[in-house]
């Protein structure tokens, strides 16, 4: 079949064993690969109520159909889970290149399972899989893991591992590759709870072969001429995405202090021709020409006088606006310090807020707070409370166990400005500002994720982002369209000017399936992987309830946020009506019987409690 490679590899790490898995044909017709075919055995062999930090929990490593080829921006995988953050399915993507080092090991899936009775790693080469006794990389930072780990097995030895958060089980810890990091959910800490600090592989590069070569070769080289000529792609290339932080300060949506306010005064300060001044190289993803990020210098902290890829918008958001700082070296070092302990930068920035706004209001008379000083823009402060969380030590046990948990330390009153959706801390874009995002968000199965559906006709201008009604059926679409994006996987900058058209073309010359080639069909695959997500969910215990936003979002008006100062969420009920109707869900945000039956997974309407 072309670029799909046909194998998984189980690996149990119990019993020290492991198999090579033939993959049935129909679920990559199915689910295609990465988020679809996770979610697919993440629904098939988790049962209802695992604990996510328990033995039982699987962990899957993927990379999509057409990584590893050539194409631009299609190397990039995955790492999916049962998340010990939201207790929902999840999937987190990274860059590296340890998901093409899988694929040409001869994988499109790694199935980690069980718990290791000591810290092990795992090594895979042609001969085999061995697991390795861990405790000399116990304890050390990812990059310091990985460089012992190629000292040790070569050169062209990539690995995915954790740092010491992960190992502490901090429930936002990260897996990194490179300088790359699968960020959000806690995937680094369900490697932690299974005693697993690494998974490396060393293999020759071997390309997987098209089924229509040169068809496959005629389509790659478009997309590059593509590419070149594509706006983003230039200013991603030149800027990366801190060039996003003025933007969405003009768009009055940028979280300043806790998600208090939508835009900072001089903003300037931290912008993308700022960074742009301190950028001493580009850096990318494997086979991709559009390299969006930048090596910087490191100031302070553990890697002081080394140089990291980063920060990106997200990190500027998280250690910037969101806590009254307009610093960009402190960023970068705020950034290094999160990669060392391997901790995600926007639960960490939103933790320290959450904080930070606590000992505004009085919340935290009654706390130990370690002897520091929590007032807004406090950088020392945000750089031992980052110490902290990474060592689970003091204040940061607390910050450690994600916003959500807690929150339930403190009066209900303080629970309101917790900013988080089932669990997962909110992004840099302030919902109450793009409607549609509230609605993504707010549905989103993963919890409070930007990546689950990103309304760009609304944040490009074309829509208005401030209406609350006719919204359902784009959202729902949206999702979809980024559902089939993540099962490619596309990275969302990589695949500049590319539409669904684009996508069935690549994806029938790489297999040879041409039931790929319609879009409507494709939209079908993003839709199925959506339903069983939700079903996995609905499983759990997960309802409409569930699909909610922050009580700051839906009640205190934005200020300071130019032309959304004193904007609410007032329709959510009715935009999630909307979107329930557009993907044939009852009220109670459930697939019907007859939704699961069309898209084709009967099977999962029994395992539903409460589908009719």
């Amino acid at each position: 079949m072309g670029t799909f490679i046909g194998k998984l590899l189980r690996i149990d790490l119990t019993n020290r064993a492991y198999s090579k898995v033939e993959i049935p044909s129909d679920l990559y017709r199915d689910f295609i690969s990465a988020r679809g075919l996770s979610s697919a055995f993440l629904y098939k062999e988790l049962a209802p109520g695992v604990d996510p930090l328990g033995p039982e929990n699987k962990l899957i490593m993927s990379i999509g159909v057409l990584g590893g080829t050539g194409l631009q921006g299609f190397s990039k995988w995955a790492v999916a889970s049962k998340s010990p953050l939201t207790g929902t399915i999840f999937r987190s993507i990274s860059g590296g290149n340890f998901g093409p080092w899988m694929k040409y090991a001869g994988y499109d899936l790694m199935i980690l399972e069980g718990k290791a009775s000591e810290p092990l790693y795992v090594y895979v080469d042609p001969e085999g899989v061995q697991f390795l006794d861990a405790s000399e990389i116990m304890g050390r930072d990812p990059l310091s893991t990985q460089e012992l780990l190629k000292k040790k097995h070569g050169q062209h030895t990539e690995a995915a591992c954790i740092g010491i958060a992960g190992e502490r089980l901090v429930r936002y810890a990260t897996v990194t590759s490179g300088q790359r990091t699968a960020s959000r959910g806690g995937m680094g800490t369900v490697m932690g709870a299974k005693n697993l600090k690494a998974v490396a592989i060393n293999t020759p590069v071997k390309k997987p072969a098209a089924f229509d070569k040169d068809k496959f070769q005629s389509l790659i080289n478009k997309q590059i001429e593509i590419l070149k000529a594509h706006p983003r792609r230039k200013n991603m290339t030149t800027l990366g995405t801190p060039y996003i932080t003025t933007v969405v300060d003009a768009l009055g949506i940028l979280p300043v202090r806790n998600f208090q306010e939508g835009s900072m005064q001089q903003i300037e300060a931290i912008s993308g021709d700022q960074f742009y001044e301190l950028k001493l190289n580009k850096a990318g993803c494997h086979m991709c020409m559009t390299r969006c990020g930048g090596i910087r210098k490191v100031s302070q902290g553990p890697l002081a006088g080394s140089s990291i890829d980063g920060p990106e918008y997200e990190t500027i958001y998280a250690f910037g606006p969101l806590l009254g700082i307009l610093d960009r070296q402190f960023i970068i070092d705020a950034n290094a310090l999160c990669d060392f302990y391997g901790i995600d930068t926007i639960s960490t920035g939103v933790c320290i807020a959450y904080l930070f706004e606590l000992y505004e209001k009085g919340f935290l008379s009654s706390y130990e707070l370690d002897g520091l000083s929590l007032e807004w823009g406090n950088r020392q402060t945000v750089f031992r409370l980052i110490e902290k969380i990474g060592k689970m030590e003091g204040i940061g046990k607390m910050l450690g166990e994600g916003i959500k948990r807690m929150s339930r330390h403190f009066s209900p009153e303080a629970s309101s400005f917790a900013m988080h959706i089932k669990g997962l801390e909110l992004p840099g874009y302030d919902p109450r500002g793009v409607k549609g995002y509230a609605l993504s968000m707010g549905t989103s199965n993963i919890g409070g994720s930007h990546m689950y559906g990103r309304p760009r006709e609304e944040l490009s201008g074309k829509m208005d982002p401030l209406t609350e009604t006719n919204k359902g059926a784009s959202i729902a679409r949206i999702q979809k369209e980024q559902a089939l994006e993540d099962s490619l996987i596309a990275c969302t900058f990589g695949n500049s000017g590319l539409d669904l058209e684009m996508y069935g073309q690549l994806l029938s010359a790489a297999t040879g399936l041409e039931s790929f080639e319609s879009p409507e069909g494709l939209l079908q695959i993003g839709e199925r992987i959506l339903c069983i997500e939700r079903c996995f969910n609905v499983r759990e215990g997960f309802r409409r309830k569930d699909d909610s936003l922050p009580s700051r979002i839906v009640s205190e008006p934005l200020r300071n946020a130019g032309p959304c100062t004193g904007e609410i969420v007032k329709n959510f009920d009715g935009l999630l009506d909307e979107y329930y109707e557009a993907l044939g869900y009852n009220k109670d945000g459930l697939p019907s019987a007859k939704k699961i039956a069309d898209l084709g997974i009967s099977y999962l309407a029994g395992d539903i409690p409460g589908v009719s």
